[in-house]
């Protein structure tokens, strides 16, 4: 099973001034998902197992100076530079390998949730 992994860092929070640029960001709502190579059928389609995790990533204001890009030339691969720079490796990949245990979860369950008849 091979797993591609894929930022939605588009979602940010701005300060409209910070010294001397506008809309400087300052926090990232970001979602990583996970698609795997496996797939299983759902109404009549085969599709892949996915899983995602959300949160955010507050970014470091000191850099702005040298770092600082104009909002409407960031990019999402740009942002999750940020993001990926400032949560360190190790982090990211303990994100991504909870995210290859849900979907190997989900490929075989370990537990099942059931409702008892009368």
């Amino acid at each position: 099973m091979a797993n591609t992994y894929e930022w939605d860092c588009k979602t940010v929070d701005v300060y409209p001034e910070y010294e001397d640029h506008t809309d400087t960001v300052y926090n990232v709502h970001w979602r990583l998902n996970a698609t795997s190579s496996e797939t299983h059928e759902v109404d009549g389609q085969e599709v892949p197992y996915t899983a995602s995790v959300y949160g955010t990533q507050s970014l470091s204001l000191e850099d702005v100076g040298t770092d600082f890009k104009p909002f409407d030339e960031l990019t999402n691969e740009i942002v999750t530079g940020w993001v990926e720079g400032n949560m360190g490796e190790e982090e990211v990949a303990n994100l991504k390998t909870s995210l290859d245990s849900k979907i190997t979860e989900e490929i075989t369950p370990t537990t099942e949730t059931k409702t008892i008849g009368e």
